[in-house]
């Protein structure tokens, strides 16, 4: 006989939310980048370790639902909660000072036609 079935279809997202049917923070997409902070895993539930122990760089939402096998939606709501007690942050956008000038981008773009 086999072991144990492990189908996560069998547990049910209100479950995996704890009730919860809507992240609370609006400004949180599949796309937005976040990563573990520096916080102990004591007392968190097992979906809100399991995005944890992924999160040792950045990832998207989308990728840590991907991963982990989550519908999108619990992926958001998990993400947001641990957001909201600092267990994960949002890595600082890139400084715009720190962006290549127009003219270093003209001579890659010349240098690459230069090629074709």
């Amino acid at each position: 006989m086999s072991g144990p079935r492990r189908d996560p279809d069998m547990i049910r997202a209100y479950v995996r939310t704890r009730g919860r049917s809507a992240p609370s923070r609006d400004d949180l997409e599949l796309t937005s980048l976040v990563r573990a902070a520096d916080r102990p895993l004591q007392g968190l539930d097992s979906e809100a370790a399991r995005v944890m122990r992924l999160c040792s760089g950045p990832l998207a939402v989308a990728e840590i639902a991907s991963l982990l096998d989550l519908p999108p939606t619990v992926a958001l709501i998990v993400v947001s909660s641990l957001l909201d007690t600092g267990h994960l942050d949002t890595p600082a956008p890139a400084d715009a000072d720190a962006a290549p000038s127009t003219d270093i981008l003209k001579e890659v773009l010349d240098g690459l036609r230069a090629f074709v």
